[in-house]
């Protein structure tokens, strides 16, 4: 099992803007401990406070075991050698896509939401986050979260 599995990035609460649509749109720098046990990692970011209803921004998969943490800025590629494959988000966008919500419409939460696998996985690359929640059905060992807010003005 995974004990105190928890996942958390350089900064607190808030985006900085380079990882924002308002600024580089980079994928930010993520870290994890406490999933020794786990086989690969699965992580999808999604805003559930989005005007349409939850908006996915990224989805990543296929992360190997002794991965427990992400550089900032990966590349939008099918395949992140050492790092795993990305799906399709929301914004029918390979990879990261980072906080963009309307202007005006207040604080948007985002989940970086991490599960520990039991078994490894070699999904290809572009599933969407509804297709890779079907298929870690069962193998989820455990799961952590942080949430980060952004807002436009």
């Amino acid at each position: 099992m995974c004990a105190e599995f928890k996942i958390w990035s350089d900064f607190e609460g808030r985006f900085p803007a380079k990882y924002t649509c308002d600024g580089e749109n980079q994928s930010p720098p993520l870290q994890w401990s406490g999933a020794a046990e786990c086989r690969s990692y699965a992580l999808i970011v999604e805003d559930p406070d989005a005007p349409g209803g939850t908006f996915i921004h990224w989805v990543l998969y296929n992360i190997p075991a002794k991965v427990d943490r992400l550089p900032p800025n990966l590349p939008k590629t099918p395949e992140l050698h050492g790092f795993g494959v990305q799906g399709v988000n929301d914004f029918d966008n390979l990879g990261y896509d980072g906080p963009c919500p309307p202007r005006g419409h207040g604080d948007h939460r985002y989940y970086f939401r991490l599960y520990a696998l039991k078994e490894e996985t070699n999904y290809p690359p572009r599933l969407t986050a509804e297709r890779l929640k079907e298929s870690i059905k069962g193998l989820v060992i455990s799961q952590t979260e942080f949430i980060a807010k952004y807002s436009r003005k």
